[in-house]
C-alpha cells in the first residue's frame, strides 16, 4: 500500500468516536496546562501516564499527541497576555506578542498565533506523512561539523534578537552557555559546575529557567511598584480578530516560520527553541516594518509561533522512525509506547501500521480541534488584560 492509502486507513482509525474523545480530552488538557507558566505537554504526558495503563495504545497515543500540540498552542497565551512564557519554545513569542497586547491589539496577536499553529501543524503534519524517510535520511547524516555549524548559527540568531545592542545579546548568550554547562556531561560522565550540590548534576531545567526569569520576574516587577506605579489598563482596539492588514502581514510569516521549524524540529537535538529564535530573525531582517520591531510587530509572533508548532510535528519524525526522542515531550511519548510494549522504529511502520498511520492521522484532527477550541475564545482571553496586575 502506498502512503496516501495507508493514511486514509489511518484516518478511519483517528475517526472512531472513542479516539476523537481522546483527541479531545488531549487538546483541551494540552491548551490549559500550556497556559500556566512552569506546566509544559512534557509534564502533563508524564502525569497522565500512570491514567492510561488501561486504555487502548492508539487512544492513549492519540491523546499525548492532542496533549502536545495543544500545550504549544496553549504557550502562547500567557506570553502574549501576561509576558509569561508557559513553556520555553514560547519565550519569543513574548517578544513581540506582549507589546501588542500593552498596545491594545491582543486579540490580534492571539489570533494569529492561533492560525499559524493550525496552518504550520496541517502543513507539517503532510510532512511527517509524506516525507518522513526523507526528513531522516538529511537528519541521520549531520555529522559533527554540521551540529557545529547549526550552534554557531542559533548562537548568532539568538545575539541578534536583542535589538541594537551587540554587547547585550552577546552577555545574555555567555550566561545561557554558562547555565547550560552545568551538570554531568553527556559524553564523558564527569560532573561540571555543579560545586558538589546533588540537586545541580541533573543541570538547569530550561522550563524552571523560563519561569525563573519570566514569571517570577514580572510577579516581583508588579509587587516592587506597589502603589508607586501608574495602572493603565489600555483597551482593546478596534476587532479582536485579525483584520486584512494582520492577514496580509502573517501569511507568509506561518510559512517561513513552518519551513524553519518542521525540519529543524526532525534534527536530532534540534528542539523548538533554535528554530522559533531563527524564524524571529527572518522577519525582523524581511519585514518592511522594521520600525515596528520592538514595539509590537505581527510578524513577531506569527512566524515563531508557526515555529513553534512545525517543529512538534517534526519531533515525532525521527521519535516513530528511528525510536529517538529529541524532545522532553517526546521521550515521555516514547515511555508511553514502552507500556504497551511497542518500540518506535522501523519496524513499528511494518509491525502496526494501524497504530502508527492513526497517531499521524489523529494531528489533523487535533489541529482542527484546537482552531475551533481556542479561537472563539480569543475575546474571552483578551479580558485577562482588564484584571488589575496586582491581582
Amino acid at each position: 500500500m502506498n502512503r496516501f492509502e495507508l493514511l486514509g486507513q489511518g484516518l478511519l482509525t483517528a475517526l472512531q468516536w472513542s479516539n476523537l474523545l481522546y483527541a479531545l480530552i488531549g487538546v483541551t488538557l494540552g491548551t490549559a496546562v500550556g497556559v500556566l507558566p512552569g506546566i509544559g505537554p512534557a509534564l502533563t504526558v508524564a502525569l497522565l501516564l500512570p491514567v492510561t495503563y488501561k486504555l487502548d495504545p492508539a487512544g492513549s497515543l492519540i491523546m499525548f499527541a492532542g496533549i502536545y500540540y495543544g500545550g504549544m498552542y496553549g504557550g502562547s497565551t500567557a506570553s502574549i497576555l501576561l509576558n509569561t512564557p508557559g513553556e520555553s519554545s514560547s519565550i519569543v513569542t513574548a517578544l513581540e506578542g506582549n507589546k501588542m497586547a500593552r498596545a491594545g491589539r491582543g486579540g490580534p496577536a492571539l489570533a494569529t498565533a492561533a492560525i499559524g499553529s493550525f496552518v504550520a501543524g496541517t502543513i507539517a503534519t503532510i510532512g511527517l506523512a509524506l516525507i518522513a524517510p526523507t526528513v531522516v535520511d538529511i537528519a541521520i547524516s549531520f555529522g559533527p561539523e554540521d551540529y557545529f555549524a547549526l550552534m554557531i548559527l542559533a548562537f548568532t540568531t539568538v545575539s541578534a534578537a536583542f535589538g541594537s545592542s551587540v554587547t547585550r545579546g552577546l552577555t545574555s548568550l555567555f550566561i545561557g552557555l554558562s547555565l547550560g554547562l552545568v551538570g554531568i556531561d553527556l559524553q564523558s560522565g564527569q560532573a561540571r559546575v555543579s560545586f558538589g550540590v546533588p540537586d545541580l548534576l541533573d543541570g538547569v531545567e530550561v522550563t524552571t529557567l523560563a519561569v525563573a526569569l519570566f514569571a517570577i520576574g514580572e510577579t516581583l516587577s508588579v509587587a516592587a511598584a506597589g502603589a508607586r506605579a501608574e495602572e493603565v489598563i489600555e483597551p482593546v482596539r478596534g476587532s479582536v480578530f485579525m483584520n486584512k492588514e494582520d492577514w496580509k502581514r502573517s501569511w507568509w510569516p506561518w510559512i517561513r516560520g513552518t519551513f524553519l521549524g518542521f525540519p529543524i524540529g526532525a534534527m536530532p537535538a534540534g528542539g523548538a527553541e533554535i528554530p522559533t529564535f531563527l524564524s524571529y530573525s527572518t522577519e525582523k531582517r524581511l519585514t518592511k516594518h522594521p520600525e515596528e520591531f520592538g514595539k509590537g510587530a505581527i510578524e513577531g509572533v506569527a512566524g515563531p509561533e508557526a515555529a513553534n508548532n512545525a517543529s512538534a510535528a517534526g519531533t515525532l519524525v525521527p521519535l516513530l522512525t528511528l525510536g529517538l526522542p529529541t524532545s522532553a515531550t517526546a521521550a515521555m511519548m516514547l515511555a508511553g509506547f514502552q507500556q504497551y510494549g511497542l518500540n518506535p522504529g522501523p519496524l513499528l511502520f511494518a509491525e502496526r501500521p494501524d497504530l502508527v498511520w492513526g497517531l499521524i492521522a489523529s494531528l489533523f484532527i487535533a489541529n482542527c480541534m484546537l482552531l475551533v477550541l481556542n479561537l472563539p475564545l480569543v475575546g474571552l482571553w483578551v479580558r485577562l488584560l482588564a484584571i488589575p496586575q496586582p491581582w
